[in-house]
């Protein structure tokens, strides 16, 4: 009982803490996961002036949920589409970036007297962002429709992919004292089987289950079962050897794709905000001052390396994979940070015994420091452009700008750029989806068909096996050999178009029978000791059956045009309710251009003013695509237009014209401060026989002016409600008015 108080008492004393913290911190304008971090460093046992936190090892396990819960919110606002949009600016910017900061880490760690191991794994730490640290930061700041943030985000999740590679090569570097490719090999397609397997299981069943249910399923039920779900990813990621995080991250980035991803987002957002509080105070709590005075320069060094030279490196990154100068800034200075994955490498190390202990307090001490400067790298990122950029020589800038462009110009895929990634794409999925069917087949239908049927010989459960087997799998063979109409067409143009394309497309046709043909010899083989030709043979003639029987796999075409459906309805209703925006994001996904919802405050300046009066468009660069008035919408307006209050308008401009545009027409002119206005109250009067509104008109006493108004009169036990203005006031009138009490005494002894 005393350890339940304990928690409580702990639990208690983190939130107030951070609430009062957060407090000043959101009165001096300072990100609120500042205040979380001090919070943290107030309440831990290493200060005796204030109450601490006395059961540290239940804070440590609710604050990993909150990690949880911060990855399903970044799923959440993520997809996988996003992924391959922006997937060759990230992926170059996230190469850049873990591939310098791992060798300055090594070469830091050895300069300062590490061992060489101790080294390696400095580089791996050095190279990991901080996922729930930037999220936040991004939230507190508002930030996260920016053009940078979308690169940002995807450059961690290509960060938390690579990590997860990364401990398995440093625990095999740190066993067996050599890299070991296969390993990290198998590893990586461990990692990509994983992925692509949840999600298209995902896409399959959820969207379909939530449209099923959308008529009797309220924010409660949506609720639980979107908690349930996420959880449930977790454990499935912990049982085949992931992270935590990277299972919470898979489920909210398919919850997106749902058509209730965005009401999911919101119901869920004060649960996310409570347990990442006690995440980021939890955070603040491993800072030791005895520390940071015993290992003070190491921890400066490295904090400076991560500050600066890390921010450098991304922003280097970010420009060679063609984004303009500002936004690369403003990406590197983003991601100077080390986070959560470093304490697990640290940890990693130290159990290996590759690490000494006093290692991991001094990646601790750097994190928090780092963590600390990132609003405000944030924050300062854009104000440090402006700065620089006319200190840089011109033909740098220039040949920046020339490679942006060129860069960033759209050119459209040809017939073989469009063949080769839709085999690629249908290969990857098909050879997945069967991988997973003989996994299931070989570890659970076989040893179960074995088990309840003894009774049979082994031949006959040898056939029950393998038929089964490819019935299952026949499917998604065919779909593995078959090409989609619009594929067929490009096939022929590009048979036609020259005599030498003809070898390659046959090699094409070669390479998915022999995968096919693959599968099918892998199931013979487990049952049957064929020779290796009869085996080429029945596989052979399974090939030919699966392609000649096309109406036997109506089904399957049903199951396919399902998972099309259900992937593209998002985005398909998206083009219905919102064209512009889903068109023009679609459009310039790669440039610093999208579109975006103001609303226009009730006492702007621009209130009552043509779009022409307001030059919108010569002053800010923006243009207004719509304006959504009530349940009445403008397209294109004109310049005749008229904005009122409450107006929402469409705008299409950079991050940098709309929040120009923003500053402007969102925000209010001061307003008279209500203290001072005139209080409104309820008061009554009876009409004496001597007082001067006896016998006299509603309309002759001038109420109006004095602010007031009479709203009932009750006269003989009637009461009349609105009287006339025209009515004649009587003695013994109860009169009911509305208005201010000391206007009303002056009325009533004005001579």
């Amino acid at each position: 009982m005393s350890e339940k108080l304990n928690f409580v008492s702990d639990l208690a004393l983190i939130l107030i803490s951070a609430g009062i913290i957060t407090l000043i911190f959101k009165w001096l304008k300072q990100p609120l996961v500042l205040g979380y971090i001090v919070a943290g460093f107030l309440i831990s046992p290493h200060f005796d002036f204030l109450p601490t936190v006395m059961e540290t090892s239940n804070i440590k396990e609710w604050s990993e949920i909150g990690i949880i819960f911060l990855l399903f919110a970044l799923g959440l606002d993520f997809s996988f589409k996003k992924l391959f949009k922006i997937g060759s600016t990230a992926f170059i910017t996230a190469g850049v970036e873990i591939a310098s900061m791992f060798c300055i880490g090594f070469i830091t760690g050895f300069f300062l007297g590490w061992t060489i191991m101790e080294s390696i794994f400095l580089g791996g730490m050095l190279a990991m962002s901080s996922t729930t640290i930037v999220i936040k930061a991004f939230e507190d700041m508002n930030l996260k429709n920016k053009k940078f943030t979308d690169i940002v985000l995807v450059v961690l999740i290509i960060q938390d992919l690579f990590a997860i590679l990364l401990m398995v090569l440093l625990s095999t570097i740190a066993v067996q004292q050599h890299f070991s490719g296969m390993e990290l090999l198998e590893s990586l397609l461990k990692l990509a089987f994983f992925l692509i397997l949840c999600f298209l299981i995902g896409i399959f069943v959820f969207p379909s289950f939530f449209r099923r249910f959308a008529k009797i399923m309220n924010n409660e039920t949506l609720l639980i079962i979107s908690i349930g779900l996420c959880f449930g990813m977790v454990s499935l990621a912990n049982y085949v050897g992931f992270s935590s995080a990277l299972g919470a991250f898979i489920m909210g980035s398919i919850l997106s794709e749902t058509l209730v991803g965005e009401n999911i987002e919101k119901i869920t957002k004060g649960i996310k905000d409570l347990f990442g509080a006690i995440f980021f105070v939890s955070v603040g709590m491993m800072v030791d001052p005895a520390i940071l005075s015993t290992y003070w320069l190491p921890i400066l060094i490295l904090s400076l390396i991560t500050i600066f030279i890390k921010s450098a490196v991304s922003t280097s990154g970010a420009v060679l994979a063609g984004q303009p100068l500002k936004v690369a800034i403003q990406s590197g200075a983003s991601l100077a940070q080390i986070g959560e994955f470093a304490f697990i490498i640290a940890s990693l190390g130290f159990t290996l015994g590759v690490m000494r202990a006093d290692i991991y307090p001094i990646i601790v001490a750097v994190s928090v420091i780092t963590t600390f400067t990132t609003p405000y790298c944030i924050r300062f990122s854009e104000p440090f452009y402006n700065w620089i950029l006319p200190r840089l020589p011109a033909s740098f800038t220039s040949w920046i700008e020339h490679y942006t462009v060129k860069t960033n110009t759209t050119v459209n895929e040809s017939d073989w750029k469009k063949l080769i990634k839709t085999y690629s794409t249908q290969i990857v999925i098909y050879t997945v989806l069967l991988i997973a069917i003989m996994i299931c087949c070989f570890q659970y239908l076989y040893p179960f068909i074995t088990e309840h049927f003894d009774y049979v010989s082994q031949h006959i459960i040898a056939i029950i096996n393998t038929l089964i087997t490819l019935l299952i799998m026949a499917p998604f063979l065919r779909g593995l050999m078959t090409n989609k109409k619009e594929i067929t067409s490009i096939v022929s143009r590009l048979w036609n178009d020259n005599k030498l394309n003809r070898g390659a497309l046959v090699g094409f046709v070669l390479l998915r029978i022999f995968i096919v043909m693959f599968f099918i010899t892998s199931v013979l083989f487990k049952n049957f000791k064929f020779t290796y030709w009869v085996g080429l043979i029945f596989a052979l003639g399974i090939v030919l059956f699966i392609l000649l029987s096309r109406n036997s796999f109506r089904q399957f075409f049903k199951i396919k045009q399902h998972f099309i459906s259900n992937l593209n309805e998002k985005e398909e209703i998206e083009k219905q309710s919102k064209p512009i925006r889903s068109s023009i994001n679609k459009q310039f996904s790669q440039q610093d251009i999208h579109i975006e919802n103001v609303n226009v405050s009730p006492n702007s300046h621009f209130i009552g003013k043509t779009l022409s009066e307001m030059a919108l468009r010569n002053k800010y660069g923006i243009n207004i695509v719509k304006i959504k008035r009530g349940h009445t919408i403008i397209n294109l307006p004109g310049g005749n237009d008229y904005i009122y209050p409450h107006d929402q308008i469409l705008i299409l401009g950079t991050d940098e014209q709309i929040c120009n545009f923003k500053k402007v027409v969102a925000t209010s002119e001061s307003l008279p401060d209500a203290s001072k206005q005139s209080k409104i109250d309820l008061a009554s009067f009876i009409i004496e026989a001597n007082c001067r509104l006896t016998n006299k008109r509603i309309c002759d006493i001038s109420l109006r002016e004095n602010e007031l108004m009479i709203i009932t009169i009750e006269r003989n036990g009637e009461i009349i409600l609105n009287p006339d203005p025209e009515l004649t006031l009587k003695t013994n009138d109860l009169i009911w008015v509305v208005g201010n009490k000391k206007n009303l005494q002056q009325v009533l002894q004005k001579e």
